[in-house]
């Protein structure tokens, strides 16, 4: 399964950057977001 990433502005909480990933990359994005503070929005990908 594929996920959308989104990295979040921590002014506005817009997104400014997006990312597909796969599940291992989402596990590794979290572990270094909780460890920085930054702010990720997480949703499964919708198929293509």
């Amino acid at each position: 399964m594929r996920f959308e990433i989104l990295r979040l502005d921590d002014q506005q909480g817009s997104a400014v950057d997006r990312q597909i990933a796969d599940a291992e990359t989402v596990r590794r994005l979290v572990e270094d977001a909780a460890r920085t503070g930054e702010r990720l929005y997480i949703r499964p990908c919708p198929a293509v």
